[in-house]
């Protein structure tokens, strides 16, 4: 490609032929990441992201001047696409479905910088994997690892195993691989059995109040946004901070070591990846049926 941010280039994959406009320009301008960069990094991590985004209803956040300009979220696709693009029609919206290495490089030259799937399958209504959303009430909140540790334990002495990782935001998430079959509705009552436990046993520590200005500096147990229609970071996908991080899956043992979340970046995730695997992917689905029943 040529170094002019004015000009364009041609990238070819899997036959496709994907114009890279600009390909200078500075997305990430505190990293330095320009597009031709961002580009490479996506191929770097399709393997990881793609499988947390194909089959699902896609929604993207894009940065046309980069990080540190404005940006919006996408749902409904653009009216015109190449035919390597498939989409999938749902609630109204007409959805990219992020199914290709193709596609994912298209979206990244739009300046599509987050990825953001369904937690249901296209053309479903079960949910793909349980997910809990850990939300601090201020960025930079020193107990967050703290307080994901004390789920975790939890979660473990329910007989649930699971997977922290890391919004790239200010947040962490927690991720159950389950076996098919259940509900919303079912995995929405143990999150709030959760919750309400952890809320009760720790008053000064977490809460499970939406308002967000009745949670005063309590940690957030999110249970509710795991819903059908709703949308959550995918693993692995970067997000629009300056730091340019990356959504990573964590260890119990860093997590309780009090890892920072912004050790993960573009700029250092191919290393991780290439030591660690896909930790989620290598969690076995699991049955939450003794949990379930213990509720009832």
């Amino acid at each position: 490609m040529s170094p002019s941010s004015t000009e364009s280039g041609v990238v070819t994959v899997d036959g496709n032929e994907i114009t890279v406009s600009n390909p200078q320009k500075l997305l990430w301008p505190e990293a330095g990441i320009t597009k031709v960069i961002y580009l490479q990094k996506l191929i770097a991590l399709s393997p990881y992201l793609l499988p947390y985004c194909r089959d699902r209803y896609l929604t993207t956040i894009r940065y046309p001047d980069g990080v540190g300009g404005k940006f919006f979220y996408q749902k409904n696709a653009p009216s015109k696409l190449p035919e390597f693009v498939k989409t999938a029609a749902h609630g109204g919206v007409n959805y990219i479905h992020l199914n290709s290495l193709s596609t994912l490089l298209w979206l990244g030259n739009l300046a599509a910088l987050e990825f953001h799937p369904s937690f249901e399958y296209i053309g479903g209504e079960k949910p793909a994997e349980w997910v809990l959303d850990i939300d601090p009430s201020f960025e930079d909140e020193p107990r967050l690892m703290e307080a994901v540790a004390i789920i975790g334990e939890t979660l473990e002495g329910m007989g649930v195993r699971s997977v922290p990782k890391t919004s790239g935001a200010t947040g962490v998430q927690i991720f159950v691989p389950i076996r098919d079959g259940y509900t919303f509705d079912q995995l929405r009552s143990v999150g709030e059995f959760l919750g309400n436990y952890l809320a009760e046993k720790h008053p000064r520590l977490f809460t499970v109040e939406r308002l967000i200005k009745e949670r005063g500096k309590k940690i957030y147990i999110d249970y509710v946004q795991h819903a059908p229609g709703k949308s959550l970071s995918a693993p692995y996908t970067p997000r629009g901070r300056e730091e340019a991080t990356v959504s990573t899956p964590l260890t119990w043992d860093e997590v309780r070591q009090g890892v920072s979340p912004k050790l993960f970046t573009l700029l250092t995730i191919e290393q991780r990846l290439d030591k660690m695997g896909d930790l989620i992917a290598a969690e076995e689905k699991q049955s939450l049926d003794p949990v379930l029943d213990f509720i009832r």
